[in-house]
């Protein structure tokens, strides 16, 4: 829940950071009873940092930096234009998160991104290392992205879904941490756990992401399959 701006207004501080005017729009402005507002954040503070001072997640708004949108782990400079970017007038898509990374997974930030005033029901699965150290992911990132972006809407579609995201981890996943995490919302349970398990299944299946598992004797690589949406196989 976004926390009253009122207590964001900047105060007196001892504290060393950096200085930011952050520009508000919309609903937040209208909530603001301002245009903007002025944050001090530590000196290393990110993109992410600027959401968690407003009390808002990553599914809720993006961060632009001198007038592009920004990840939430770009370095915030006192020279920036900073803004906040809710959801733009158009409408917002079925699919609210897609993304590769390098970084932990966190679950709240998945099912925060799939509420939906019309959505009665919210499934989240995370599929996480087991039995091995450490599983080791490989990826082609832009076309895994895209890939995670049309089975997304396919399935928004084919499940009547509210809201889809879906996240995968590269690199090294410990043993017990999450590698992906897919979400769904509807407005009954019937159609958001189909549609969480359809999302799934054909991320394993069709995404170009790549696995070894890692293990005190050594690495083993995880022998898949080619994609059944392959254009020979149709």
């Amino acid at each position: 829940m976004l926390r009253p701006l009122v207590s964001m207004v900047l105060a007196p501080t001892s504290i060393t950071g950096v200085r930011i005017s952050v520009r508000l729009f919309a609903g937040l402005r209208e909530r603001a009873g301002a245009d903007h507002v002025e944050l001090e954040l530590p000196d290393d503070a990110r993109a992410g940092d600027v959401l968690a001072a407003m009390g808002l997640l990553p599914g809720q708004c993006i961060v632009a930096l001198d007038r592009e949108y920004a990840p939430a782990d770009a370095p915030i400079r006192a020279d920036h234009e900073v803004a906040l970017i809710p959801p733009v007038s158009g409408g917002a898509g079925p699919v609210r998160l897609v993304e590769i990374t390098d970084q932990p997974l966190d679950l709240a930030t998945v099912a925060a991104a799939v509420r939906d005033t019309r959505a009665g029901a919210v499934v989240c699965f995370e599929g996480v290392t087991r039995d091995v150290e450490a599983l080791d992911y490989e990826a082609y990132v832009e076309m895994a992205r895209e890939k995670l972006q049309a089975i997304g809407e396919e399935e928004a579609e084919r499940h009547q879904l509210c809201a889809v995201a879906l996240v995968h981890r590269t690199g090294r996943v410990p043993l017990s941490e999450p590698s992906v995490i897919v979400a769904a919302s509807a407005a009954h349970r019937g159609e958001a756990f189909e549609g969480a398990r359809a999302l799934i299944d054909r991320v394993k299946a069709e995404a170009p992401i790549w696995k070894i598992e890692l293990t005190p004797e050594g690495k083993r690589r995880v022998e898949g399959v080619l994609p059944d949406s392959a254009p020979w196989r149709t």
